[in-house]
């Protein structure tokens, strides 16, 4: 793992959404240079000899971190996307939310039984979302590798929710207590 400071590169913002949060605002780390590629690298160097063929990011910030890193691991790139965002026909996996339900789509012919793929993105909280795209990838018969993010709340232990659809690894570059 780098040495890098990522924490000084994340913003604590009391009370937004709502009083109470503390929202962790990791645009600073976006947008440093040498942050961003830290990041990535980071991501990618613990991912580099697990033959990662497809790297899938959750809508939208997802897509930030995981373009980078399917690039930096010579992998391919899949969004998964909210539902009617993708033009053709989609795979689709509903999920339970705090307070309702989500769902996320991905294209039928992105993925392929036996790619082997890495979920990635910035934040696991409680880990419905990113539970929900690797079983959608599981569905299609792709070996779910694991899932990357930089943020993870373990005050949330997304990890319990993320065991759910096997075993497998998990990498955050912070945790959160």
């Amino acid at each position: 793992m780098s040495d890098f400071n990522f924490e000084s590169l994340i913003v604590d913002i009391p009370d937004y959404p709502e009083p109470g949060v503390i929202f962790k605002d990791i645009t600073p780390l976006f947008a440093d240079p040498d942050g961003l590629r830290e990041t990535v690298v980071t991501i990618a160097d613990h991912y580099r000899d697990a033959g990662i063929t497809k790297v899938v990011g959750p809508e939208a910030r997802g897509f930030i971190v995981g373009v980078p890193v399917a690039m930096e691991l010579g992998a391919g790139f899949i969004p998964a996307r909210k539902p009617g965002k993708l033009p053709r026909d989609t795979y689709s996996v509903s999920y339970e939310l705090e307070y309702g339900t989500d769902s996320l789509e991905i294209h039928k012919d992105a993925i392929k039984p036996g790619d082997k793929v890495l979920i990635v993105d910035d934040l696991i909280a409680t880990g419905g979302t990113a539970a929900a795209t690797g079983k959608l990838v599981q569905q299609i018969g792709a070996e779910l590798v694991g899932f990357a993010c930089i943020l993870e709340l373990q005050f949330l232990n997304p990890r319990a929710t993320l065991a759910e659809s096997g075993d497998h690894d998990v990498f955050s570059l912070i945790k959160v207590s």
